[in-house]
């Protein structure tokens, strides 16, 4: 037995798409939208869920092609855009005109994008390790594993191949936490175990050999209404102290929060993290 619904509406372009969604708080409760990372999955909030699913209604999608959500048929529509269009429609199947949000890498920066769209959309923000600034060696490194992977014929291998790409990325996990990071991005299916996202979505960021992602310092500027939290692994290679300073000086409403030994991108499981969520919810999940 679970505490979340698996749920599923149908997204822009006709697609079955999947969220979890803890519904235990009560009626008036504030809804949350966890947005994850560009191959990630519901998975990766459920202790963020489990922490703030008593004071809040909690959603924790999963984009076109990832986990449970239905895989596109037209590899170039996994792109920005067609994300920001399935969150509005996901926005429009729950009632709701504005919604608060915790997002980690790609889902910060569809934060961002709706605000732009639609502001007051984003009621506040908690946006981990991503800002209008990408670093190029970040992208560099994401373009060298995003859509390969082998099947593996154990968790043990697959632990071991996830450390290949994110040893350095989290330096002081024990044997438990690295098997429990792997079992959010793989899933067992049809007697392998396989990442758990379509590998087409690599198709159009692999296009793109510039590393250097658009400067999006004009799609921040929306975002200066919205209380926000921004986490940053002091190890990242995506969002820089330089520019989490700049984000700081320019918006008059956010705090940051940097984690030691920790690269792109934090779990959200952290001590630190655990506290600030909490206070974060107590000041404006009411």
């Amino acid at each position: 037995m679970t505490d979340y619904d698996d749920v599923y509406f149908t997204n822009a372009d006709g697609l079955q798409q999947h969220y979890r969604l803890y519904d235990r708080a009560g009626g008036g409760a504030p809804t949350v939208l966890c947005l994850p990372g560009l191959t990630r999955n519901a998975r990766d909030f459920a202790h963020v869920a489990d922490q703030l699913a008593g004071r809040c209604r909690m959603v924790l999608v999963e984009q076109r092609g990832r986990g449970l959500s239905a895989w596109d048929p037209q590899p170039e529509r996994y792109a920005p855009p067609a994300y920001v269009a399935d969150m509005f429609a996901l926005l429009d199947h729950l009632g709701l005109d504005s919604v608060h949000v915790i997002a980690t890498s790609l889902g910060g920066l569809m934060t961002m994008l709706m605000q732009a769209a639609r502001p007051g959309v984003i009621k506040t923000a908690v946006i981990n390790d991503i800002g209008p600034h990408i670093e190029a060696a970040g992208i560099e490194k994401i373009k060298g594993y995003v859509g390969g992977g082998a099947p593996r014929r154990t968790w043990d291998e697959a632990v071991a191949a996830v450390k290949t790409i994110a040893g350095d990325v989290y330096p002081d996990f024990d044997a438990d936490q690295w098997m429990a990071f792997t079992k959010r991005l793989y899933t067992e299916k049809d007697g392998s175990i396989v990442l758990d996202y379509d590998p087409a979505l690599a198709n159009n960021f692999r296009q793109d050999t510039d590393n250097a992602a658009p400067e999006l310092w004009p799609v921040f500027e929306p975002m200066k209404t919205v209380p926000t939290l921004v986490i940053r692994g002091a190890l990242s290679d995506i969002l820089s102290a330089e520019t989490l300073d700049k984000m700081q000086a320019e918006h008059p409403d956010l705090a940051a929060l940097t984690l030691p030994r920790i690269g792109h991108a934090p779990i959200l499981d952290e001590p630190e993290v655990v506290a600030a969520l909490e206070d974060w919810a107590a000041r404006h999940y009411r």
